[in-house]
This record gives structure tokens, C-alpha cells and sequence, in this order.
């Protein structure tokens, strides 16, 4: 019958697809990379991350999975990073993993300073480094990095930045974007309500908004969340990681707190 056809051939393809995702350098017969979209899918169990364009800087937002009340918080960041002066970027995935790439490009960011006597152009460092992770998935041996990036950043050539990269290697320039756990729902209320040279101001309050309707808790708190900003004073770029306090004031500001106390 044709309900004994089907699960058949469901048997069929699921024996092909275990032929084939136990290495990242074979490919299926679908011309699929098993294990590269399972890096992928690590990242979607990750804490959330948000990046935001604004026509006066770059927001950055994240989620801290807090596992357990006896851990010890970190005394720095535990989602972002600055990788050089001009360029900041805010991790889901394997942090263990994330803090080889990190070194990575801050060594390269050095290297090219080096070189040519100016800050390197951010498309080119974000290229040198996924060129690195394209590297393993192509060769047997090596897994593919288990995280994404999202990279917020300023150069003479396109002014403000933000992109993102997967563990395939690919990356991309955005206006607004999400990573991690309910990345899809983050994406689709930063479609609605993303608005073209929006201010920082405006930037924040909407990575705010993204973060707390995906969070898995109903009440954000300054532990919970990490926010950086990237802007520019005279001819300095800027980063600034805001302290707990500062995530506290912007919450009411927002009036998260007070309508989580309600609830």
C-alpha cells in the first residue's frame, strides 16, 4: 500500500542521511552537510542575541542562560567581546569555541594595525575569520565551530556596520538581526518594527522589547540581560558595555519592570 511505500522510503532516507553525518567533509545525495547544519542547530538552544543598526551607532543585546544560583556571574562580559578598537561582537553558540576565533581576529586586527598603520577595515577581518571557520568544514578531522557571531563595528569606508556569521563559514551585513533561541520570533518583530536611521535611543529600547517577548523568563532583570552599544565621539569609536545599573535604568525607562511587577 502506499502508506507502507512511504515509510519505506522515510526508513530509506534516514539510513542515507546516517551514511552520511557522521563527517562534515561528505556530502549527501541532497547535497546536504550534515554536520554543519547541526552546528547550526546547537546554536538555536543558545542564549539569544540581538544586533541593531541605528544611524548614530550600533546596539548589541543578549541573553544570559543562567544555569545555576550558586554560580559565581562573570566579573566580564560573558556574551560580548571587543575584538578591536572599531569592532565588538556578541556570541550564541560554545563560548569555548567563540574564545579561539576571538583570539583569532584580535591577532589579525593586530596584525594588519601592524602592517599598514590604521585600524582594518571591518568586512576584511569578518572575512579573514570565516575563512577560517569555511576551513572546517572542509577538511576530515575537524568539526565545524559550534557558534555564531553577531559584529557591530565602524570604518572610514562604510561608517557603521553590523554583520553576521553562521559555522558555515558564510556571513552577511544587516540592519537588525537575531541569533539563538527564538531567533524566528525575534526576527520577524524586528521586520515590524525595525525603522530605517532609527536613533540608539530607539535601537534599545527595541533590542529590549525583542529580548523580553523571547526570553524564556516573563520578568528581564539586569542579571539576565547584556547590552553593549559602539558609537562615535569626535573621532573616537566608542564601546561601552552597560554595568547592571545601567541595564536596570533602562528597564525602567522602558517600563518592563514595573509591568512584570503588576503581572
Amino acid at each position: 500500500t502506499q502508506s507502507t511505500w512511504g515509510r519505506k522510503q522515510e526508513e530509506q532516507s534516514l539510513k542515507m542521511s546516517r551514511r552520511y553525518d557522521s563527517r562534515t567533509t561528505t556530502f549527501s545525495p541532497e547535497g546536504r552537510l550534515y554536520q554543519v547544519e547541526y552546528a547550526m542547530e546547537a546554536i538555536n538552544h543558545a542564549g539569544a542575541a540581538v544586533g541593531i543598526l541605528a544611524s548614530d551607532g550600533v546596539v548589541l543585546a543578549a541573553e544570559k542562560k543562567i544555569t545555576s544560583k550558586l554560580l559565581e556571574p562573570s566579573k566580564s562580559s560573558e556574551k560580548m567581546y571587543m575584538f578591536d578598537n572599531h569592532i565588538a561582537g556578541a556570541v550564541a553558540g560554545i563560548t569555548s569555541d567563540a574564545n579561539i576565533l576571538i583570539n583569532y581576529a584580535r591577532l589579525a586586527a593586530q596584525r594588519y594595525t601592524f602592517a599598514y598603520q590604521e585600524p582594518m577595515p571591518v568586512e576584511q577581518l569578518i572575512q579573514n575569520l570565516c575563512d577560517l571557520k569555511q576551513g572546517y568544514t572542509q577538511y576530515g578531522g575537524l568539526r565545524p565551530f559550534g557558534v555564531s557571531f553577531l559584529y557591530a563595528g565602524w570604518d572610514k569606508h562604510f561608517q557603521f556596520q553590523l554583520y553576521h556569521s553562521d559555522p558555515s563559514g558564510n556571513y552577511g551585513g544587516w540592519k537588525a538581526t537575531a541569533i539563538g533561541a527564538n531567533n524566528q520570533a525575534a526576527q520577524s518583530i524586528l521586520k515590524s518594527d525595525y525603522k530605517e536611521n532609527c536613533t540608539l535611543n530607539d535601537a534599545l529600547h527595541l533590542a529590549l522589547k525583542v529580548l523580553s517577548k523571547t526570553m524564556d523568563t516573563t520578568t528581564p532583570t539586569a542579571e539576565k540581560l547584556e547590552f553593549a552599544t559602539l558609537t562615535r565621539v569626535g573621532d573616537r569609536v566608542v564601546y561601552h558595555v552597560y554595568t547592571d545599573a545601567e541595564v536596570e535604568a533602562l528597564l525602567k525607562t522602558a517600563d518592563l519592570t514595573s509591568a512584570a511587577d503588576d503581572s
